[in-house]
């Protein structure tokens, strides 16, 4: 079977977060979907990749020598194509904001499908120029810089609610954001593939005038 990136084109146009959550949950997976308070920057553009995580925590200086920024921009210097970079900031939070245009820049050249953070987000009117998708905390001016610090990249991290892994992936619309655990992910987009196609045959009952509890008996899509 096509990897989901293979199948990147056919899952962006044709799936969405909800499908996807409610996949996971017959899967026994209910706790996908990031919190609420991470939202698209842009509701009209859809995330989709694999996770690359980093994991902040709370700074309240800057050592002399240190260089606060190492492991962020190790992390983003080493993006592949339908990467997305999953900041873990402990959102929400008001004093770290480690997503902006630069990033965004460097992240998009390099072929990043997005950014997810439960961090802030600044620089958002040049980012949603630029067409990049990315999923925030919260919108502010603060640099990372002297609050906040990347620790650790590639390791398990809880994001906006969701625990992630690098290689598990990241599907975000104007619904919100859901992780795709990779262990399941073929079976999981396989599924929601054949239940968007089953949506589409309950909408058309229902247009032609059907009863809800007639269509919902026949094909259990609600």
């Amino acid at each position: 079977m096509p990897s989901p990136l293979d199948q990147r084109e056919r899952i962006v146009a044709n799936l969405y977060s909800a499908v996807l959550s409610d996949v996971m949950d017959g899967l026994g997976l209910m706790e996908q979907a990031l919190k609420p308070f991470v939202r698209p920057l842009d509701e009209s553009l859809v995330l989709f990749g694999r996770a690359r995580t980093g994991l902040y925590m709370p700074r309240h200086q800057v050592a002399p020598g240190e260089d606060p920024y190492e492991v962020e921009i190790a992390l983003v210097d080493d993006l592949r194509p339908g990467d997305v970079p999953v900041f873990a900031c402990g959102g929400p939070t008001d004093r770290i904001a480690p997503w902006g245009e630069l990033l965004s820049t460097a992240a998009q050249v390099r072929g990043a499908a997005g950014c997810v953070t439960d961090g802030l987000v600044r620089d958002t009117k040049a980012i949603r120029a630029m067409g990049f998708p990315v999923f925030h905390g919260g919108i502010g001016p603060l640099d990372s810089k002297g609050r906040g610090k990347m620790m650790e990249l590639d390791c398990r991290v809880a994001c906006g609610g969701v625990l992630v892994m690098p290689g598990d992936w990241v599907f975000g619309d104007a619904d919100g954001a859901v992780v795709v655990p990779a262990a399941v992910a073929e079976e999981v987009f396989a599924k929601a593939l054949e239940k968007v196609a089953a949506e589409d045959r309950t909408r058309d009952e229902l247009r032609a005038g059907q009863s809800l509890r007639d269509v919902f008996d026949r094909f259990g899509i609600l």
